[in-house]
């Protein structure tokens, strides 16, 4: 220290500035102890500065996977998402192919008691046929399968009227019209059939039996009516031939030229009186209800025809 700061020293003492003055310069001292601190906050400084460290920082939030993989089975679940989404165990759709094999059976169960019965059914005999009373001639009838045509029916159009009659009457075949109402001769031609019967004093429901030479509806390969063949007329003829055996019927009437033609199994003719087998069954034709409809001016025809039954059956 030389002389003027001696002298100043003791000139502040003598102030009483001294203390003050080393106050001042403690300071000092500090700010130089307190640079080993500057360091430290530089070093916090440095963060501030410097991104990359709080990156790092913010990666250690990224850490809690790494926490997570602490529970080292964790990150053995991990694999076990891939398993339980298998894709490829939904693609496996074995499980799926059970659902409608137990829908299915229902419908089988529903569907035998229809065809498959009259379809594997062994068909009756002329003999069986011949045995056979009014209910169970019915149910064979209806369970037929002597021809092709149980393939292609929907269901036998079966006879209709009194079973003790007298009075016969014969059509060809049941027509996609009486197929659908499940009654032969059915619609205008029944209503027509019906007068006609009536002006000869007969009732259809009371005084005849009403029925066909070939019990299923006859179709061509479009599903159209047609005339009924020879091997159909030959297979349904004992069940025509038991109907006229359990009636006791004395008079036949035929409807149309092919109930005609198909009874008497050849040639046949209105206007005069056939014979049909041994008994020598009287036998009438005239038209069908459907013909008259069409034709009008056929209806005198008719009506001699019908004249003529009457005073065979008198």
């Amino acid at each position: 220290m030389n002389a003027m700061d001696k002298r100043s020293a003791i000139f502040l003492d003598e102030m009483g500035i001294g203390v003050q003055w080393q106050l001042r310069q403690r300071p000092a001292a500090d700010v130089e102890e307190a640079a080993p601190a500057e360091p430290e906050a530089a070093a916090e400084a440095v963060p501030a500065d410097m991104p990359a460290p709080v990156e790092a920082a913010a990666a250690v939030p990224a850490a809690p996977p790494v926490l997570a993989a602490t529970d080292a089975p964790a990150p053995a679940p991990a694999p076990a998402p891939a398993p339980v989404a298998p894709a490829a165990g939904a693609e496996d759709m074995s499980w799926f192919d059970d659902v409608p094999a137990p829908l299915a059976a229902p419908k089988l169960k529903g569907t035998p008691p229809a065809e498959p019965l009259a379809a594997t059914a062994m068909p009756l005999s002329d003999a069986a046929i011949a045995a056979l009373d009014w209910p169970a001639l019915q149910n064979a009838i209806r369970n037929c399968t002597r021809c092709a045509l149980c393939a292609s029916r929907r269901l036998p159009v079966v006879a209709r009227g009194s079973r003790t009659a007298a009075t016969i009457a014969l059509v060809a075949a049941a027509s996609a019209q009486d197929e659908a109402a499940a009654e032969l001769v059915s619609g205008d031609a029944g209503q027509l059939l019906g007068n006609m019967l009536k002006a000869i004093d007969l009732d259809v429901q009371e005084d005849v039996y009403l029925t066909a030479l070939v019990k299923c509806r006859a179709v061509d390969a479009q599903g159209q009516d047609r005339a009924p063949g020879g091997q159909e007329l030959q297979a349904c003829r004992p069940y025509l031939e038991r109907e006229l055996a359990l009636t006791g019927a004395t008079l036949a009437i035929t409807f149309g030229q092919q109930a005609a033609r198909g009874f008497m199994l050849g040639a046949a003719a209105r206007g005069s009186v056939m014979a049909y087998g041994a008994a020598a069954l009287p036998v009438v034709a005239t038209y069908h209800p459907d013909d008259l409809l069409q034709r009008p001016q056929d209806k005198a025809k008719a009506w001699a025809d019908l004249c003529l039954a009457r005073s065979v059956r008198d």
